[in-house]
């Protein structure tokens, strides 16, 4: 292994203290003395993860004691090409859920809940299974079975977590839709899995107001025939009677959740499945087409999220887990992971921003959070505020101690240089910063953190067990120190058992291993370090190439927002005939006395200057314009492909579903360009 730069100094070293009492360093010993086996370093281990699957994954089995009501007899079943079909613990019977109330104790809460609408509250153990056993028994009652979908449309409140546990304690498969999507994209998700129990509230509350979703309910009884009952949550308004809910007599049978709770309760009961068993479908952006509905087994979940929330993030029972997010993105499913290593799971409904963006931090102070999640916007958000006449900036460290916070993790999009800096700058100096990337198509993460390492500015600190990413390059060679298409060369159990609805798998093989024979292409534009850190430098998708040097998007983006003229910032690249390239930037602007900055030339050569003096001439645009807002999916990433193909002629409603962004409306100021950028105009 390459020995660090004594050039480059980290950010953050962990010491001796917490890598001897940290999860990762158990699980060192355990090898050791179990199975004979000496590492050198995080990167030994991480090499012997990849190479000797089988005994690796049978090492996770064995080291968190999974339990299973039948035993397996083969570990791992690779197909002879490829890794689509591939086997893990064939044999195996196991529960999700039951693995999480193994965790039930009477010395902590379970979760810890806050909104907009109610002050932090605290659920236990005790209370959290009662809830969970009384809405198993109205399942079975109602006739769900194993591999029978529910899915919800909730925020991301308590009841979400109970309805998840039943659904999976009865064997039926989890899918959900966080409210703030708009009919049409939940319809396109659902239709697709064709579900028999709906669970929904009648609304969820952002920035302050109330948004009534029970025409999104009603809509959704007509377009969803396979719908046998609704379990309505009613969470804006609790006094709401049936009547009320239903008065055109159209929902069919619908039943109060509080009715269900009401019931004599009787004993949690786990139903037993196969290890392949589906547990959740998750979904694609479905930016540019029809949701892929991705769907995950029981037990490839249950390894990779202990592996990943104990080993890699170092999360312990009794400890406080908190990751911003919404019941649409997997990271929801994800945080509600830290149960299966006994944290309490404190959870938040509501915007980050109302009603300043302390609102967050604030909760970790009150909760006492040990592990604080969120998308990179939200702290680039943070360490952009003030720059407005009249806005306060935001600094953590100047109005909470955060005594309990020992680490903060990232995903989402790259997290720049200068977000790895505030973090130790304006939250806490002392704390492990995790950056994470992965995504819905493995619910859970490629690379992020470990324990034993340092943290360096920019970078992900790993490559995560069991995990053998490389950086390749065109030509399908693994590269180090230079730009490359991230690839997965080895299965991994989390990895989708199939999409619904995709018999032949031709949508999973079109999804991953078109671009190289045998490897999974993930679409990230990656750099690895001589310290087998990675840096991820944008969606190789949206990549941008001037005179044949591929630039990451990341690089741009961290260069003109620190600018405090610009608020925010998105980049194409756009083909021209003829082997002609043009990259415009477009810009969002900082607001004085309350109305937005005007492009104005200085400006623009400040920005110009900027890119050129921080990166290269090639990062500086072809072209500059100043926009209203830049559009964004519902899970907070920039939309850059999807921009791209608009500016370069095709039609809107081909390339683009409005139900799947934050803010629509941004994209008609795109549609607006694309016909200023003909190529006859363009330099």
């Amino acid at each position: 292994m390459t020995s660090t730069p004594t050039s480059l100094k980290p950010l953050w070293k962990p010491d001796r203290k917490l890598i001897d009492q940290s999860n990762m360093k158990r699980y060192f010993d355990w090898l050791f003395v179990k199975k004979g086996l000496y590492f050198r370093d995080y990167h030994d281990l991480w090499d012997w993860s990849t190479t000797d699957l089988e005994v690796f994954w049978e090492s996770i089995w064995q080291f968190f004691d999974v339990q299973s009501l039948e035993e397996y007899y083969d570990v791992i079943q690779k197909p002879k090409s490829g890794m689509i079909g591939t086997r893990w613990f064939e044999g195996a019977r196991i529960n999700y859920a039951e693995h999480i109330f193994r965790n039930k104790t009477y010395d902590y809460p379970a979760l810890l809940f806050q909104s907009e609408r109610q002050p932090l509250t605290e659920m236990s153990w005790a209370e959290l299974e009662r809830q969970v056993a009384a809405l198993a028994a109205h399942l079975r009652a109602k006739g769900i079975t194993p591999g029978d979908r529910v899915v919800s449309v909730l925020p991301n409140i308590p009841q979400a977590v109970v309805a998840f546990l039943a659904t999976n304690a009865v064997g039926g498969v989890w899918s959900s839709c966080s409210p703030d999507f708009g009919t049409a994209s939940i319809i396109d998700r659902f239709q697709q899995v064709e579900a028999k129990i709906l669970i929904a509230a009648d609304g969820y509350t952002y920035n302050g107001k109330a948004i009534d979703k029970t025409e999104t309910i009603h809509e959704l009884r007509a377009a969803l025939p396979t719908v046998q009952q609704i379990i309505w949550v009613p969470y804006l308004n609790r006094n709401t009677s049936l009547h009320e809910l239903d008065v055109r007599g159209k929902l069919g049978d619908v039943i109060l959740w509080e009715t269900i709770l009401r019931a004599p309760v009787s004993e949690l009961v786990f139903e037993a499945v196969p290890f392949e068993h589906p547990i959740w479908i998750l979904y694609s952006s479905g930016t540019t087409g029809k949701p892929k509905a991705i769907t995950h087994s029981v037990g490839g979940c249950l390894l990779e999220h202990l592996k990943a929330l104990a080993l890699h993030q170092d999360v312990k029972p009794g400890e406080r887990y908190f990751w911003y997010s919404t019941t649409g993105w997997m990271m929801w499913n994800y945080s509600v992971a830290s149960l299966l290593v006994g944290a309490t799971l404190v959870i938040y409904d509501g915007s980050a921003a109302y009603p300043t963006l302390d609102v967050l931090w604030n909760l970790a102070e009150k909760a006492k959070v040990n592990h604080f999640g969120s998308g990179a916007a939200y702290f680039l958000a943070c360490m952009r505020s003030g720059k407005s006449e009249g806005e306060e900036e935001t600094r953590p460290n100047s109005k909470w101690k955060l005594d309990q916070l020992r680490t903060i993790g990232s995903t989402g999009s790259p997290l720049p240089d200068e977000g790895f800096r505030w973090i130790y700058e304006a939250v806490k100096k002392d704390v492990w910063l995790i950056s994470l990337s992965g995504g819905t198509d493995v619910c859970s993460g490629f690379v992020g953190g470990s324990p034993t390492l340092p943290v360096y500015e920019g970078e992900i600190q790993c490559r995560m067990l069991g995990c053998k990413l490389e950086a390749y390059s065109e030509q399908g060679k693994p590269v180090r120190n230079e730009l490359g298409e991230m690839v997965i060369l080895e299965p991994m159990p989390s990895m989708p058992i199939y999409f619904w609805n995709d018999p032949d798998n031709e949508r999973y093989q079109s999804s991953y291993f078109e671009h190289y024979a045998g490897a999974w292409r993930h679409g990230d534009w990656i750099k690895i370090t001589d310290r087998n850190s990675i840096v991820i430098y944008g969606r190789s998708d949206a990549t941008l190439n001037r005179d044949g040097v591929r630039i990451g998007t990341s690089e741009v983006y961290s260069a003109v927002e620190s600018l405090p003229e610009v608020s925010d910032s998105l980049v194409v690249c756009l083909e021209l005939p003829h082997g002609r390239f043009f990259m415009p930037l477009f810009v969002v602007l900082s607001n004085n006395n309350g109305e937005p900055e005007q492009l104005t030339e200085e400006i623009t050569q400040r920005i110009r200057q900027t890119l050129r003096t921080k990166y290269s001439p090639r990062h500086v645009p072809d072209a500059i314009y100043q926009v209203a807002e830049i559009p964004y999916t519902i899970s907070g990433k920039k939309v850059e492909a999807p921009v791209k193909k608009l500016l370069m002629g095709a039609l809107p409603q081909n390339v683009t579903n409005p139900d799947t962004f934050r803010n629509p409306a941004a994209l008609n100021e795109f549609v607006r360009f694309a016909e200023l950028f003909e190529p006859e105009n363009l330099p």
